[in-house]
């Protein structure tokens, strides 16, 4: 495998994953937000946890089913598109960016609104306020979240299919060079993908050293 055909795999793949993790953020956030103001969102966020280690290859096979000629949305043509890979990272992390927004908007997003409301502050100010505090939880959160979606596999494989120069990411590109006894390439595929993920981890925490005074 040429450098640069390795280093397109990488782009893609970052793509993917980045697209799929705003994509659950757009829907994570406003759910754990209404879920941290109810009194009985602890049944819902227990499910939610529980759907962390959901099996990838369910996933897949679930989004493979939905987009299928035969399935109820076959007639968009997704399958086998950069597109279905990303609604199936989306869905996959959804679980774990709710259950983790849900508690960090439940414990510290409400402790920091309540003490504003207490000092005089309007509710839009206390908002303001609260999701300030939480900000460097939330950024953990989306860090997660994309280095879950980058990692997976079986997603990735079933509605992708590995299209050489289109769907091929970093994960089903390693499982392709593992098959053909191809391992350096595999090695230098996944040393790759851990410096993408470690240095996206190392950035965040940058990012937010420099927002604490």
């Amino acid at each position: 495998m040429s450098f640069t055909e390795a280093l397109s795999i990488a782009a893609r793949s970052v793509y993917i994953a980045g697209t799929a993790t705003l994509l659950a953020f757009t829907w994570s956030f406003p759910l754990a937000y209404t879920m941290s103001l109810g009194r009985k969102a602890r049944l819902l966020a227990t499910v939610l946890e529980s759907l962390v280690g959901f099996p990838t290859v369910l996933v897949g096979l679930l989004v493979y089913m939905l987009f299928s000629r035969s399935g109820p949305l076959g007639f968009l043509g997704l399958l086998y598109t950069p597109y279905a890979v990303i609604i199936g990272e989306a869905l996959l992390i959804t679980p774990l960016m709710t259950g983790i927004l849900y508690r960090v908007l439940e414990t510290t997003a409400r402790r920091y609104w309540e003490v504003a409301v207490s000092l005089g502050a309007s509710e839009g100010q206390a908002l303001a306020t609260a999701l300030r505090e939480a900000f460097p939880a939330v950024i953990a959160t989306v860090v997660m979240g994309f280095s879950r979606a980058i990692g997976e596999l079986g997603v990735a494989l079933l509605v992708g299919g590995n299209i050489r120069g289109y769907t091929r990411t970093l994960t089903t590109a390693i499982a392709l060079e593992v098959s053909k006894g191809e391992f350096e390439d595999a090695l230098a595929l996944g040393a790759i993908l851990l410096v993408i993920v470690v240095s996206l981890s190392v950035a965040a925490r940058l990012l937010l050293r420099e927002e604490r005074p």
